[in-house]
C-alpha cells in the first residue's frame, strides 16, 4: 500500500544521516510513513534500527536530515517536545518505576503529557481505563516488580499511550517472550492501530512482523535495502542475504 499523491505523510524522514565519530550508523535515510499505517522495520543487529527511532524520537541528533512530522520540521525539537507533538516509543527493555504500582506508574505519564488542568478524578479515569485496553485493569494496585514479562510488555505500552500519540515507535515489545505472550502483544498492538494510530514496530519475529505490517522496511548498515509489502520485502534477494543469512 503506498501514499496517495494527495495524501500528507504523518512522517516524512529525508536525508537522515547519523555518525558517531568516523562511524556513519545511517546513510541518507528517506522515507514517508502515512497517517495510521502499520509499518515494520527489520535488519539484521547493527543495521541501523534503534539508531533510527532514537532520531525520529529527538534522542539523537541528526546530522544532516530532517525530520517532519504531520507537516512540522521536528528535527530541533528536544524529545518530550517531540512527545507532546504526538510521538512515544516504548523500550525493549522495560525500566518503570520499582517502588510504585502499576496506576501510579501510568499517571506519571498522564501528568507528562498534560497539556492542560485536567482533574485527579479524570486522569485516574484515563488511567484505568488505558490499563483496561491493556489487559492491566486488575493489576492497577499491584507494585510494579509483581508484574510477569507479558505484562512489563503491556505496561510499557501502556505508558506510551497515556501520551495520547499520533505515531507509537514499539521498540521489540515481544523479545523473549513465549508464542503465546507475542500473540498477546501483537493482537493489542493491531486494535491499538485499529484507532488510527501510526505505529512503527520494530521486531525481530519475522512471523510477528509480516502479520502486522502494511509495510516493511529492512535496513543493512544503516542503508535501506528493500521498502515495500511484507511479500515483496521478504522475496527481496538482498533481504534474504541480510537479514535471512542465506
Amino acid at each position: 500500500m503506498t501514499l496517495s499523491e494527495t495524501q500528507t505523510p504523518l512522517l516524512r524522514i529525508c536525508a537522515l544521516t547519523k555518525r558517531f565519530g568516523g562511524f556513519t550508523a545511517l546513510h541518507s535515510v528517506s522515507v514517508d510513513i502515512r497517517p495510521g499505517e502499520r509499518f515494520g522495520l527489520i535488519g539484521p543487529n547493527g543495521s541501523g534500527k534503534t539508531t533510527l527511532i532514537n532520531c525520529i524520537s529527538g534522542a539523537f541528533r541528526t546530522e544532516p536530515g530532517t525530520i517532519l512530522f504531520r507537516d512540522e520540521d521536528i528535527t530541533p525539537l528536544q524529545p518530550h517536545l517531540r512527545t507532546r507533538r504526538g510521538i512515544a516509543r516504548s523500550f525493549q527493555i522495560p525500566r518503570p518505576f520499582r517502588s510504585m504500582t502499576v496506576a501510579e506508574n501510568l499517571m506519571v505519564a498522564l501528568d507528562f503529557a498534560a497539556h492542560e488542568h485536567v482533574s485527579v478524578t479524570q486522569r485516574r479515569d484515563t488511567m484505568m481505563s488505558i490499563l483496561e485496553q491493556m489487559g492491566l485493569g486488575s493489576k492497577a494496585n499491584a507494585s510494579a516488580t509483581q508484574l510477569s514479562q507479558v505484562e512489563l510488555r503491556k505496561m510499557e505500552l501502556a505508558r506510551a499511550m497515556a501520551t495520547h500519540p499520533k505515531l507509537l515507535i514499539s521498540d521489540e515489545a515481544m523479545a523473549g517472550l513465549s508464542s503465546s505472550e507475542v500473540d498477546e502483544v501483537l493482537d493489542l498492538l493491531l486494535s491499538l492501530a485499529s484507532r488510527d494510530i501510526t505505529i512503527i514496530m520494530i521486531e525481530h519475529i519475522m512471523q510477528a512482523v509480516i502479520r502486522f505490517s502494511e509495510r516493511i522496511m529492512c535496513l543493512d548498515a544503516g542503508r535501506i535495502i528493500a521498502i515495500g509489502t511484507p511479500s515483496e520485502v521478504m522475496a527481496d534477494k538482498r533481504v534474504q542475504e541480510a537479514y535471512l543469512g542465506t
